[in-house]
C-alpha cells in the first residue's frame, strides 16, 4: 500500500490494516522456557502434558493402619474383628501402601489392645482411603492448554505431574525513544523552554500494565542521522518501538522518513482527536509507532494502537472494556472528521450517573489522571448535548462511583483539602470536583447533577452573598445552604507589584495584561461589578476577555509572566508568592440539594467541615475566615 502524506484513516481500518500487515511480515511473539516455580502470572506458549502422574504411587489418604480388606470382612458393632500384628502395617496420610495391602482404615476406628494387635467393628472395603496412581493426573494428560494463564494452583499441579520447566511467552520488550531539542530529562529546576521528558516513563508504565517490558532510551536531539540511528538499535534490541514526538508536519518533524527509510510506513493519520498525527510504520515484522509529543495524544495513540499489539503477542486474557450509560453535565462539540476521546469525572447523584468533562488539550496529561471515563465520539457525530444520555468506558470500578461526592460549581482550594481529609479518614470515599463557577454548580443542582455545589455570589443590589439566588432558582426550596468560609478576594499581581498596582482602577492602564475568569463564577460576578462601580469599560481592560477556569491558574500565568494582574483569593497569591491587593472579604458557602443529604458522602464532608482539622489547614493557607463552618444558613 502507497503511502499518502497526512492521511486520515478511520481508527478502526488502521488498527486492522496494521494488525494484517505486521502478520504478513511475520509477527509473532518469542518464547521462552523458565522454572514453573517462576511461571505465575505468565502465558503458556503450548499445551503443557504431564510428565508422571500424581499420584504416582499408591498412597494412603489417611492416618491408620494398612491392611489386606479381605481380613477384615465380617467386622460389625456386635462382631468384631481383631487383626494380628503382622496383619496390618501403621501409616501416616502420604505414606506408600505396603506390598500385599488395598485398604487403609482410619486410626479413630481401631481400637488397640496391649498385645499389639487391633480391634475394628466395620469391615473395610477394598481401596478404601488409598489415593489411587493417576487419581488426580495420569501421565501424558494435559495439564493446560496453550495460550493460558498459570495460576498459582497451576504450578503445583504441575510440579506433582514432574513438570520443572516450561514454555512460556516472552514479555513483549518495547522501545521507547523520546525526542527533540527542547525535551531535557526530569529535574525540579527546568529552564524557560525546557520541556521535561515525561512521556517516556508514562508509557513505560502503560506497557507494563499490559505484561511488557520497557526500555526507555536516552533523549535524541531532533537530527534526522541521530533519529535514525537510535531506532535502528531499538529496532534490533526491541519486539515494538515507540517513537515520541516528531510525527507532525513541522521542519523537524523526521519520525515519517525515519520509518520510511527503515522499514515501511503504512498510515501517517488517523482520524482520532487527539492523535491524529500517529504514524503506523514497521521494520519487517516488528511494530515502529510514530506517536505524537503530547502527552494526551500520545496516551490516546498507545492506548488504542499499541496495546492491541501487545495483547495479541501476549495471548493472555483480554481486558474486557466495561461501557456504562451516564448523563452528560456539560454539551462536548466534536468535529465530524475525527473519531474523537473525551474524559470525564463521574459519579452517582441518586439513581442517576453523572459524567462531567474534563479539559480535552492535547497536554493537559492531568486529565487522564482524574478521569473516571472515557466518551467515545464517533466519527461523523457533531457531539452531545448537556442532560445526553451517552455511553462511557469505564475507567474508574462502579463501586468507587458510588462512593463519590459529586461537586460542581465554585472552585476552591479547600475542597481539595476536604476531599484529600474524606479519604484519608475512609479509604472508600471520594470527590470529584468540576469547576464551572457558581452558577454552573447551581444549575447542575437544578438538573439534578451534583451532592454539592460550591457559590460565592455577590448580589448587587443588596451585597450579599448566595440567598438571593438561591431564593430565585429554588423558590419552592429543596436545597440547604452551608456555611464553609469567607475568603479574601483581591488583585493578585507579580512579586513586588512591578507595575505599582494600588486599586481596581489601575487595571485599564496602558501595557497592562489582564487574566480574567469564566462567565458565570462568583468572581467574574464580582469583577463585572467592580467594573460598574468605578465605572469602568471592560473592554478598557486589556485581556477582560481572556477566561480561565480556577484561582490557580489565573496565579499560574501571573506567576509565569503571561499575565500581569487577575482578580483572584489570597490562598492562590500565596501559594505563587505574588503580591496581591485586598478587595473585599466574600462568603464562600456549599450548596446541598435535600434529596443528597443524608447520603454518607455528603454527612463525611460536613464531619470533616465542622472539625478542627480543617479549620487549621484552611487558616495555614491564608486568606480565610472561618467561623462555624458546616452550620446551616437560614434563607428566610
Amino acid at each position: 500500500m502507497g503511502f499518502e502524506y497526512l492521511t486520515n484513516v478511520p481508527l478502526a481500518q488502521a488498527r486492522e490494516d496494521y494488525r494484517k500487515l505486521l502478520k504478513d511480515n511475520g509477527f509473532a511473539p518469542r518464547t521462552e522456557r523458565i522454572p514453573v516455580t517462576a511461571a505465575c502470572g505468565r502465558v503458556t506458549a503450548s499445551a503443557v502434558y504431564a510428565a508422571i502422574s500424581a499420584p504416582h504411587y499408591a498412597a494412603s489418604a489417611m492416618d491408620g493402619i494398612a491392611v489386606l480388606a479381605k481380613d477384615s470382612f465380617g467386622a460389625t458393632e456386635t462382631t468384631p474383628v481383631t487383626l494380628r500384628p503382622d496383619q496390618y502395617l501403621v501409616v501416616d496420610t502420604g505414606d506408600p501402601i505396603p506390598d500385599g495391602c488395598d485398604a487403609v482404615i482410619m486410626v479413630e476406628d481401631i481400637v488397640r489392645t496391649e498385645d499389639g494387635s487391633v480391634t475394628i467393628h466395620e469391615a473395610a472395603a477394598p481401596w478404601q482411603h488409598i489415593r489411587q496412581i493417576g487419581e488426580d493426573i495420569c501421565a501424558g494428560e494435559m495439564i493446560l492448554p496453550g495460550h493460558m494463564n498459570v495460576s498459582p494452583s497451576a504450578i503445583g499441579a504441575m510440579i506433582a505431574a514432574g513438570v520443572m520447566e516450561i514454555e512460556v511467552i516472552a514479555h513483549p520488550v518495547i522501545g521507547i525513544i523520546p525526542t527533540g531539542d527542547e525535551i531535557v530529562p526530569p529535574t525540579p529546576n527546568p529552564a524557560p523552554g525546557d520541556i521535561l521528558e515525561f512521556n517516556g516513563s508514562i508509557f513505560s508504565a502503560m506497557v507494563k500494565t499490559w505484561g511488557a517490558d520497557a526500555v526507555v532510551y536516552p533523549i535524541v536531539p531532533d537530527k534526522f542521522d541521530a533519529i535514525k540511528a537510535m531506532v535502528a538499535k531499538a529496532a534490533d534490541e526491541c519486539d515494538m518501538v515507540i517513537l515520541n514526538a516528531g510525527s507532525s508536519a513541522g521542519r523537524e518533524d523526521f519520525s515519517a522518513s525515519v520509518i520510511r527509510e527503515l522499514g515501511e510506513v503504512l498510515y501517517h493519520g488517523i482520524a482520532i482527536k487527539p492523535g491524529k498525527p500517529a504514524i503506523l510504520g514497521c521494520r519487517g515484522a516488528k511494530p515502529i509507532l510514530g506517536v505524537p509529543g503530547y502527552p494526551v495524544s500520545g496516551i490516546v495513540v498507545v492506548e488504542e494502537l499499541l496495546k492491541p499489539l501487545v495483547e495479541e503477542w501476549c495471548k493472555g486474557e483480554r481486558e474486557e472494556v466495561r461501557t456504562i450509560r451516564a448523563t452528560l453535565t456539560r454539551p462536548v462539540v466534536s468535529s465530524l472528521k475525527y473519531e474523537e476521546f473525551v474524559r470525564v469525572r463521574m459519579g452517582y447523584v441518586g439513581d442517576k450517573l453523572t459524567a462531567s468533562p474534563l479539559s480535552r488539550g492535547s497536554g493537559v496529561v492531568s486529565s487522564f489522571m482524574k478521569a473516571d471515563g472515557m466518551l467515545v465520539i464517533p466519527q461523523g457525530l457533531e457531539g452531545h448535548e448537556a442532560g445526553e444520555e451517552v455511553e462511557i468506558r469505564l475507567i474508574s470500578r462502579e463501586d468507587k462511583l458510588k462512593n463519590t461526592l459529586v461537586v460542581i460549581g465554585s472552585h476552591d482550594p479547600l475542597l481539595d483539602e476536604l476531599a484529600d481529609m474524606m479519604h484519608q479518614e475512609d479509604g472508600g470515599i471520594y470527590m470529584s470536583s468540576a469547576h464551572v463557577g457558581s452558577m454552573g454548580g447551581i444549575m447542575a443542582l437544578r438538573r439534578d447533577e451534583a451532592h454539592v455545589g460550591g457559590c460565592h455570589l455577590l448580589d448587587t443590589e443588596t451585597g450579599g452573598y448566595n440567598i438571593s439566588f438561591i431564593k430565585k432558582y429554588f423558590p419552592n426550596g429543596g436545597v440547604k445552604l452551608i456555611r464553609c468560609v469567607g475568603r479574601q478576594q483581591g488583585i493578585m499581581v507579580a512579586g513586588g507589584n512591578p507595575l505599582g498596582i494600588r486599586s481596581f482602577a489601575d487595571l485599564t492602564r496602558e501595557g497592562l495584561r489582564y487574566v480574567n475568569r469564566q462567565k458565570g463564577s462568583g468572581t467574574r460576578i464580582l469583577t463585572d461589578y467592580l467594573c460598574q462601580q468605578n465605572n469602568i469599560d471592560p473592554a478598557s481592560i486589556y485581556g477582560y476577555d481572556r477566561e480561565e477556569l480556577t484561582h490557580t491558574s489565573v496565579a499560574t500565568q501571573i506567576a509565569a509572566g503571561s499575565a500581569d494582574a487577575g482578580m483572584g483569593i489570597y490562598s492562590a497569591a500565596k501559594l505563587y508568592d505574588l503580591d496581591f491587593i485586598p478587595i473585599c472579604i466574600e462568603e464562600y458557602d456549599l450548596l446541598i440539594p435535600d434529596h443528597a443529604w443524608d447520603t454518607p458522602m455528603v454527612q463525611h464532608m460536613l464531619r470533616a467541615l465542622k472539625s478542627e482539622a480543617f479549620k487549621e489547614k484552611i487558616l495555614a493557607l491564608g486568606g480565610y475566615t472561618v467561623e462555624n463552618p458546616g452550620e446551616i444558613i437560614p434563607l428566610d
